[in-house]
């Protein structure tokens, strides 16, 4: 966790009016106590109205709120146009979320600025993504990050079917295509596997640990040394 989240989660954990102590706060966040002693000076440094002492607790007077957020004309364009990309390319959980994620901010914007998120001309088509594709983006991503071993029904360039397990390490996106980077238990090698081509992805209900030769950094450096994605890199 960067510093500045932890900073804005003891606050948020302080709310309340209750007595709240540094080890309690250090288990929450997964930091020692003398770290949770360190950003309390902070806070109160920048004047964030705790009270209290190490071994007793602290407690944060009531009225203190957080300042609204403050971005750049740059900064919002760049949340406006991501939100909007993510919204028509990626998964339909994806989209939902870049959807729910654009309202937040709106929310929390000074009235001022708020403004400028409808004003935002950059738009995207949403027809580039199929629904199914999509539903199958969100299976990978999640796959991903759970470290699920899937069982894949694909098709390759030439219309060949077949049937393997793999490690799902990334997706990347092309512009129209996404692939999904994989380890092939079958071929024993990485592989890039285009979503549109994948008919089905099936839980085999095993999970993998990452292992050296076979994770995400091991695929990039393929890249290196076969002078970009050629060869076994390349979605088939």
């Amino acid at each position: 966790m960067r510093r500045a989240d932890r900073l804005f989660q003891i606050v948020q954990h302080l709310r309340g009016g209750r007595l709240v102590t540094a080890r309690m706060l250090g288990e929450r966040l997964e930091v020692s106590e003398r770290t949770i002693y360190r950003d309390i000076a902070d806070l109160q440094s920048t004047g964030v109205p705790i009270d209290g002492e190490a071994g007793v607790g602290y407690i944060m007077r009531e009225g203190f709120e957080l300042p609204p957020l403050m971005f750049t004309r740059d900064e919002i364009v760049a949340l406006v146009a991501g939100a909007r990309m993510v919204r028509a390319f990626g998964g339909a959980a994806m989209a939902r979320a870049a959807e729910e994620a654009l309202v937040k901010i709106g929310t929390v914007l000074p009235e001022s600025e708020r403004a400028r998120i409808s004003r935002t001309e950059i738009h995207m088509p949403d027809w580039v993504v199929s629904d199914s594709d999509r539903i199958t983006i969100d299976a990978l991503e999640r796959a991903v990050e759970n470290r699920d071993v899937l069982r894949l029904d694909y098709h390759d360039e030439t219309g060949r079917g077949t049937e393997r397990d793999i490690r799902p390490l990334g997706l990347w996106f092309w512009g129209k295509v996404w692939t999904l980077i994989a380890w092939c238990e079958l071929r024993e090698d990485f592989r890039a596997f285009r979503i549109d081509r994948i008919a089905a992805v099936t839980p085999t209900g095993r999970t993998f640990k990452p292992e050296r030769g076979k994770q995400l950094a091991d695929f990039y450096r393929t890249l290196e040394v076969r002078d970009g994605a050629t060869g076994n890199g390349r979605a088939h």
